[in-house]
Parts: C-alpha cells; structure tokens; sequence
C-alpha cells in the first residue's frame, strides 16, 4: 500500500507504525515460528485494523489471515502492551519548564492566564457487562458506556486520563476520586489552573464558566475559557474519527474496553508527536455514526457540585480583575 492508502486503512502512517512496533515487538513476539506464528508487525496492523473498524474477531482476522480464535488472542495482548507505554506518552507538565510553557500554549489560543490543560469526559459505549452491579455502568442517555476522563494539552495532546469508571458516575465525581485531582491539592503544578465547564466546582485549580456574568471583565472571562475550552472538544473529535472503535462503542470484556481505550490514547499521542495529519471516517463508517448516538453529558443538572460554581472565589476574581483591565 502506498501511505495515503496504508493510514486510511490503520489509522497511522507506516513511520508511526513501525515506531510502535519497535516499543513492543520483545513484548508480543513469538519465540519461535512453529505453527506459522504472527509476526509482530502482523499482530499490531490486525490491531489497528480492529481499532479502525470496531468490528468482531474475525473480519480483521482475515485481513491478516489468521482464524477468530487467533485473533482474539492477539488483540488482546497487543493492546495490554500499547496501554503500558501510557506512562512515558501521557503525562502532565512536571518540570517547571514545562508548565511555565504549557501556560504559554494555552495563554496563546485566547488570552486565559495560568491553564495548563482542559479537562473534560466523554463516554464510550460498551457491552452490557452482565451481573449485579451492571445498570451503574448505563448512563442517562439510557445506554451502557464507560465515562472516560481526559485532560487535553494545547497541543491537543491527551495529558492525563481515566478509563475505569462506569457510566453513571458524574463527571465531578470522577473528578474528585482522581489522582489528578489529588496532584493539584498537593500544590504539585504550583499556581496553575485546570479549565473545565460547569459541571465541575470552582477551587483555587479549577476554573469554570460563569453561570450569570454581568460585567464586561467577566464576559470576557468566560469568552476567554469557552474558546480554550475548545481545545479538549477538538481532541474528542480527531481522537474518535482516528479510531472509530471508540465512536462506534467496544464489544469486548470490560477489562479489555478499559485497555482499548487507552491504547487508543496512547497511538493519538504518538500521532501527535509524529505530526499525522487529522483523519476523516472511512468509507462506510460515517453511516454507522449517524446511527450512533454522539454523547455530550457535560452538564448534569443534578450535580451536587453545582452549587459550588459561586463567583467568589479569590482566584477567579483575580482573572477576573485580569480581564476588566
């Protein structure tokens, strides 16, 4: 395949590719050929093919010809070792370089002070996963889904992210219970901000949209976030069309859609880093999305932690007091 044909088909190009093929080929290769055994440069395209099209076992089995069962032990194993690379790919400012810079990048989309990511989450439908406690994971759209948490970088890079929660937990409440969350109160990223939308609370990290502004300095404020809040929108967008598995929804066990999920991270860091250009849907997968039901359970109005969106707190009058000067 040439490599406009080779990325529509796997999502990435062949340098990205084979990248990732050197970060885990010990990790997935067999140690002898005996029984016609998958090279590791077939075992990761069959995944990336699975990742493209969210289909079952055996349709991208045979597009590397190898049976069901073979499959569904591959992907499987190559999705563990892509989510291991997660802590060297996503990762937060940690250096003060680095976070004195990523104020810089979001300082420059609108003009908002002290940001150094946009959290948000989104939710990626999934199998029923059966026994007591599987209506927690149907959200209230009244489908079963996992509610991924992300903070998306300037560069449209995913920072940090949380794949584990089921689909009823409120966005706040994972939020709250987050590692993320915990860095911030222990003061690990200094005086830099979170920017998220109302349904979170207001803190002296976390910043949010006025409900009501009604002077220009907090029009202006919340103009400023709103636009560098598109930044994690835009992220959902390209991280969903580049791998529709996570638009269409994920008919695998629980433990493996959570894996999915962030490997699917992991490659749209890489493609990032490689500069790959935004992908549209292929062929045939843009019908399924239409009958797919896009997700935005950004705001709940029952969420406990409205009412901490109050316009008193010291730091967002500060920014405020920024923006009316």
């Amino acid at each position: 395949m040439n490599n406009e044909e080779f990325k529509k088909r796997f999502r990435l190009s062949k340098n990205a590719v084979v990248h990732i093929i050197d970060q885990i080929r010990d990790k997935i290769a067999h140690r002898t050929d005996r029984n016609n055994a998958v090279s590791p440069e077939n075992q990761v395209l069959l995944t990336l093919r699975f990742y493209a099209l969210g289909t079952i076992y055996q349709a991208v089995g045979d597009f590397v010809g190898v049976s069901t069962a073979t499959a569904g032990r591959i992907i499987p194993r190559v999705t563990h070792e892509i989510a291991k690379m997660r802590k060297d790919i996503i990762r937060m400012p940690s250096t003060q370089e680095e976070i004195n810079q990523a104020k810089l990048n979001f300082f420059s989309i609108a003009r908002f002070p002290r940001g150094i990511g946009v959290i948000d989450c989104t939710h990626v439908k999934i199998l029923s996963p059966g026994g007591d406690n599987a209506e927690i994971f149907r959200n209230r759209k009244g489908y079963f889904s996992i509610n991924v948490q992300i903070v998306a970088g300037a560069d449209l890079k995913i920072k940090n992210i949380v794949a584990r929660w089921p689909g009823s937990a409120h966005d706040s409440n994972i939020f709250s219970n987050s590692r993320i969350r915990a860095q911030f109160e222990d003061n690990m990223f200094g005086d830099a901000l979170l920017l998220g939308d109302s349904g979170y609370g207001v803190s002296n990290y976390m910043m949010t949209i006025l409900n009501e502004p009604r002077t220009e300095g907090e029009q202006l404020y919340n103009e400023s976030l709103i636009r560098t809040r598109n930044t994690v929108e835009r992220l959902f967008g390209v991280l969903k069309r580049r791998f529709p598995i996570i638009s269409l929804g994920i008919k695998s066990s629980l433990e493996l859609t959570q894996g999915i999920i962030v490997a699917c991270a992991v490659l749209h860091n890489i493609a990032r880093d490689f500069n790959e250009e935004e992908l549209e849907f292929e062929e045939g997968i843009q019908q399924l999305m239409q009958a797919s039901e896009e997700v935005n359970d950004n705001f709940n109005l029952e969420n406990p932690n409205n009412n901490f969106n109050q316009n008193n707190n010291p730091v967002r009058i500060a920014i405020i007091d920024y923006f009316e000067r």
